[in-house]
């Protein structure tokens, strides 16, 4: 994550944790948990105010959650009563831990150039046949707004991104609305699997 993304989420880490904490995520959760065995351990990578950890948790899932942003961790942590582990997405080095990863409007935030190296990295943390779910806004720019970086992906571009080469094979993926009330806007959901390659 470039260093003026992470920079922005810390200045504005409580007007962030508003603005996304009653998002309605029920239709991507249940994509994403149909793949993941009951009670299994999922990592919300990218955890923000922690909505899904404690979604998650409140379903019997074991949830580890992780953000790059110190006062997101602190906040996150104070709303779902544990600790939050803080450090960056290039940090990551467990292998075959997580029988998920969740890792919702995380990534985009990621360069082009640099998704298939971390795609590999997260699909070494997965155990054999678990899923990572990801989304981006849709389209195909990198970009920056509001001091974040970010990268966009269409249908084609992530089609090729998640190939066997990095040990992950797309399986489900749909295109939904923005589910906070005052954004417009269209995402591409994804769930792919590790896969022996």
């Amino acid at each position: 994550m470039k260093d003026k993304t992470l920079e922005y989420y810390e200045q504005h880490a409580l007007e962030f944790c508003e603005n996304t904490i009653n998002a309605d995520m029920s239709n991507q959760y249940k994509m994403f948990l149909a793949y993941i065995p009951q009670g299994g351990l999922i990592l919300d990578l990218g955890c923000g105010s922690g909505r899904d950890t404690k979604a998650f948790q409140e379903l019997g899932y074991d949830v580890a959650a992780m953000d790059g942003s110190r006062t997101l961790c602190e906040l996150a942590a104070a709303y779902i009563g544990q600790e939050v582990q803080c450090k960056c997405f290039d940090e990551i080095d467990e292998i075959g831990r997580y029988d998920g990863i969740w890792a919702c409007a995380s990534l985009l935030h990621i360069r082009k150039r640099d998704m298939p190296e971390m795609l590999t990295r997260l699909a070494a943390a997965l155990k054999d046949r678990g899923v990572l779910y990801t989304s981006f806004k849709y389209g195909n720019q990198e970009r920056v707004e509001q001091m974040r970086f970010y990268n966009d992906y269409t249908e084609k571009e992530l089609d090729l991104l998640f190939c066997r080469e990095n040990g992950l094979e797309c399986v489900e993926w749909n295109i939904s609305e923005d589910a906070r009330s005052d954004h417009q806007g269209k995402w591409i959901n994804v769930i792919s699997r590790k896969e022996n390659i």
